[in-house]
């Protein structure tokens, strides 16, 4: 039995929660002074108004999404024990899809660990917290990685603007062990290093491994346009598969740095040109000089962060891709992506289509994709299937 205050769902709002969504919303609960007093992250259990059990969940007063479910057994002992189970199982998986130990290994609550985000750089993980659910948890969350894993160094990464919705400010150090030589990641024949701390996000994107993989296998000959390159894992995979020649376009010349020093390492600076620029600027001034590449990759950061944003973020994405059309030359690929979780696929092909046929291009749409299988998506939450990648080629 537990002693944790039990959390009561408004009458008739338990068949959401009965189908298997592991959020419960504010709106759906009876709460008092007393509940809107706990701490945020406080573990609870979730009751209906007739009292029936739910599960165990961690809950945040002052978050839309006040409660997520971490087990949907009643009273469950939330400890070092209950992570470990998670991780194992999740490492069966991804050692199942890949064989080499780089890959995300836990996805939030597709791998039933709502909010909490663990990369892995084989003996290095970097670590999101996206709740205050999660940062409770951390010792017992911690304690799991280094008895499973054992790795040299485990960084925290909590700088996500996310984290405002829950109140929490950011949190980056490394909180296991010492990174005295930066991780690799071994990407389409390149091995880039990986900087956790200063890097992007947790210093990679592995979300987008196997969209660039397909890119890549239509690159032999190719010259390419990577915008929003960051280090440069799509042009200088290419140029290895045998791109004649790549142009990386980045805001940051710390990651272009990096994409320099691979490309130095592999002997490839003679076909690679790095531009630091904002790059939707860059291919609006592109445009009128006639530069043309078989293929044009456009990977920006999310143009929706939130519902508000959708209608200014669309447009955003239209005119990305009227930009980057007129660059594309007859018989070649242009990829767009969104990793913004609030515009839908369907809204986002939209977009796409129309900023190619402002831009006077015949297209057909030849694939259309998400994240990596180690991005799972809990199948009662689809919309947090935030990854679209659309490929055309263009007439």
């Amino acid at each position: 039995m537990t002693s944790r205050p039990k959390l009561r769902l408004h009458p008739k709002h338990g068949a959401r929660i009965k189908g298997g969504s592991p959020w419960v919303y504010s709106n759906e609960l009876t709460m008092d002074r007393a509940w809107k007093a706990l701490t945020p992250g406080s573990l609870v259990e979730i009751v209906d108004d007739k009292g029936e059990e739910f599960g165990t969940a961690y809950f945040n007063p002052h978050s839309l999404i006040a409660a997520r479910i971490l087990s949907t057994k009643p009273g469950t002992k939330i400890g070092t024990g209950f992570f470990s189970d998670r991780f194992e199982r999740a490492r069966q998986l991804r050692d199942m899809l890949y064989a080499a130990p780089y890959y995300r290994l836990i996805h939030a609550e597709a791998d039933f660990c709502p909010g909490l985000v663990v990369d892995r750089f084989n003996d290095v993980l970097v670590v999101q917290s996206g709740t205050a659910g999660v940062d409770a948890l951390e010792p017992h969350w911690l304690d799991a990685l280094q008895s499973a894993f054992n790795p040299r160094a485990i960084v925290i990464k909590n700088n996500a603007p996310a984290r405002s919705y829950e109140g929490l400010k950011e949190d980056v150090r490394v909180a296991h062990g010492e990174i005295a030589s930066l991780p690799y990641v071994e990407d389409a024949g390149i091995r880039h290093h990986v900087d956790p701390i200063l890097g992007q996000k947790t210093g990679w994107f592995y979300d987008q491994r196997d969209n660039r993989a397909f890119l890549i296998s239509l690159a032999k000959d190719a010259s390419l346009l990577d915008a929003f390159s960051y280090t440069g894992a799509l042009a200088l995979g290419a140029l290895k598969a045998g791109a004649k020649s790549a142009v990386l376009l980045d805001t940051s010349q710390a990651a272009l740095d990096g994409a320099t020093q691979t490309a130095r390492e592999y002997k490839m600076l003679d076909r690679v040109e790095f531009r630091k620029c904002d790059a939707l600027l860059e291919l609006e001034e592109m445009a009128p000089t006639g530069e043309r590449y078989d293929i044009v990759s456009c990977d920006p950061p999310p143009f929706v962060r939130s519902r508000k944003d959708l209608e200014s973020g669309a447009r955003g994405y239209r005119k990305l891709a009227r930009l980057a059309a007129p660059l594309v030359a007859n018989g070649g690929f242009l990829s767009l992506a969104s990793c913004s979780h609030a515009i839908d696929a369907v809204r986002f092909q939209n977009e796409c289509a129309a900023g190619i046929a402002r831009a006077g291009r015949g297209a057909k749409l030849i694939r259309a994709s998400g994240a990596a299988p180690d991005h799972p998506v809990h199948p009662m939450l689809p919309e947090t299937a935030y990854l679209k990648s659309l490929v055309y080629q263009l007439d």
